[in-house]
């Protein structure tokens, strides 16, 4: 078989998640809660099925649904999005991101991602006959180095992927991070992916700063979003675009013959919940609680940690522990000690080692104490 995607292996989420079956491990890798979702929305969505609202939704999603959105959005950014034209309901952020790439990204053409990327970005611009490039973010503060992007722009180069708050890294990009995207955008014409999935889970008293925020940004971007990591619903693969109105016509066109519209009864469900700020403004607070646990059974340790300043995952440097190449590292945990987790290696150009692995502290506190249980028995291995 003439494979399409002949270098892509199967997702390390999917890998790891297996191994933390197969070792009856705690499962840190993948990016799941592991507690249940407010007993209301579960409630608002039974009540839509039982109302018969279980047919198809519109094609860009229930209108109800993009008003509270962009109510979300101006609060929040200060830029109105049109809920008829510049607004679509999507089957969760991934879809989003991949209708977005197959509708502005050409053969030919050149895509400027940020490693370690999110791993569906590559495969999604691979298949459009493009070329994704990565520009690597160092470890462990994984700041931008806007000198070395405007080294990898060229004339092929079309869009830019950025992703805040950052998948694995929990690293925000800065007002002055924003302003500058939108000046090479605008110099070189490019379009912006805008990947916020974590837009409400920020710690410490920093800011999202949002591509809609900026004039000369939003003019020219993309952004995708997720109702599953927003309200602990990943598994309902819900989310949405926001994009001007000239962007989401070319994005309409290929979401209406990918998906066509998405599930009706839970868009029912999150235009009433949405009309309650508080459940998803209060989420910096609940989480930040949860990595502050998560780092207190990190004392004491040889583990080194900056704390994450945004999503639900936790970088943890292991060079004083283990000098392991960090996949082997990983597996070694999984199965020695019962404890999985994300090597970070897989996201990076050329498979750069850091000696960081990524922990998801999107659990139960019962689940967090145990973890902490576990990483208080390692022992530095440097032998």
């Amino acid at each position: 078989m003439n494979s399409k995607l002949p270098n892509t292996p199967v997702s390390i989420f999917s890998v790891m998640s297996a191994m933390a079956r197969e070792n009856n491990a705690l499962n840190l890798s993948q990016g799941f809660p592991n507690f249940d979702i407010d007993p209301e929305l579960h409630e608002l969505v039974s009540s839509a099925m039982r109302r018969g609202d279980n047919q198809y939704a519109p094609m860009p999603g229930l209108l109800r649904l993009r008003e509270q959105i962009s109510k979300k959005v101006f609060n929040s950014s200060g830029r109105k999005y049109d809920p008829e034209s510049e607004i679509t309901v999507t089957a969760g952020a991934t879809q989003a991101i991949y209708t977005a790439i197959t509708a502005l990204v050409h053969p030919g053409d050149e895509v400027l991602i940020f490693a370690p990327a999110y791993d569906c970005y590559q495969p999604a611009i691979e298949l459009q006959g493009a070329k994704a490039v990565a520009v690597q973010l160092q470890a462990p503060e994984y700041r931008i180095n806007w000198e070395l992007v405007h080294k990898h722009i060229t004339s092929k180069t079309r869009m830019i992927v950025v992703n805040t708050p950052h998948n694995p890294s929990g690293t925000l990009m800065s007002k002055s991070d924003m302003r500058e995207l939108a000046r090479i955008a605008l110099a070189h014409d490019l379009w912006v992916l805008s990947d916020e999935v974590y837009e409400h889970i920020v710690f410490d008293g920093q800011t999202h700063y949002s591509a809609a925020a900026f004039e000369g940004l939003a003019s020219r971007s993309i952004i995708t979003a997720s109702f599953g990591k927003t309200f602990h619903t990943t598994g309902w693969k819900m989310g949405y675009c926001l994009a001007p109105k000239a962007l989401m016509e070319e994005f309409r066109k290929v979401h209406q013959y990918l998906v066509f519209s998405v599930n009706h009864p839970m868009q029912q469900a999150l235009a009433t919940y949405l009309e309650e700020p508080s459940r998803y403004t209060s989420l910096g607070a609940f989480y930040q609680k949860k990595r502050d646990l998560f780092l207190k059974g990190l004392e004491g340790t040889n583990f080194k940690v900056i704390p994450s300043g945004g999503t639900y995952f936790q970088m943890v440097d292991y060079s004083e522990v283990s000098r392991q190449y960090d996949v082997d590292f990983a597996r070694f945990l999984t199965e020695e000690f019962g404890l999985a987790a994300i090597p970070t290696s897989v996201f990076n150009l050329e498979k750069k080692n850091d000696f960081m692995l990524r922990f998801c502290f999107a659990k139960t506190e019962q689940t967090l104490e145990q973890a902490a249980e576990i990483i208080q028995k390692i022992q530095p291995q440097l032998a």
